[in-house]
């Protein structure tokens, strides 16, 4: 069975690289985080936070050590950069409660709309929604996340405190 995180599409940095095919400057716009500009290679991919790499790999060593199969270099020093900044860890924790809380994270933050003044219905953009799961701790304010997340200040501060209630809520039920 598939695991709920798997990426519909598996791309590494290399394949990235040779699919994306050189264009003039002047017909593609320069990819920019902060407004949210990503360049076609980023149209059809899932983007994961730390928490969901590091259950992936979790599993993966587990089957790796089920066969007597040797983990790679880039495996452990991938495990070795997200143990490092996951903070939605709790060794404590069953495996599927974790899967669970980052599932339903996700889920909530890729749900969260607002809408503007003017009626029209914002929504957090994937790799937002990613960081915010990376950076975010129960102890960060408003004008952190948006100095971190510069494309977060399209939404109003209330709205973006809300946003971070959702996440410091989890990161309390991970760690507690």
């Amino acid at each position: 069975s598939a695991h709920p995180f798997q990426p519909t599409q598996s791309i590494s940095p290399f394949t990235m690289a040779q699919q994306s095919t050189p264009t003039s400057e002047a017909t593609q716009a320069p990819e920019n985080a902060a407004e949210l500009q990503f360049g076609p290679e980023f149209d059809d991919i899932h983007i994961l936070s730390n928490g969901q790499v590091a259950v992936i790999l979790q599993v993966s060593a587990r089957s790796a050590l089920n066969k007597d199969e040797e983990l790679n270099d880039v495996y452990r020093k991938t495990q070795k950069y997200v143990d490092r900044f996951n903070t939605m860890t709790n060794p404590e924790k069953e495996h599927q409660e974790l899967v669970d809380e980052l599932d339903n994270l996700n889920s909530a933050l890729t749900t969260f709309r607002k809408e503007t003044d003017e009626g029209e219905e914002m929504e957090l953009h994937a790799f937002e929604v990613a960081a915010l799961m990376n950076l975010v701790a129960t102890d960060t304010l408003v004008e952190e996340a948006v100095a971190l997340i510069p494309s977060l200040q399209r939404f109003s501060e209330a709205a973006i405190d809300e946003i971070l209630d959702l996440i410091r809520s989890t990161m309390i039920r991970i760690v507690s």
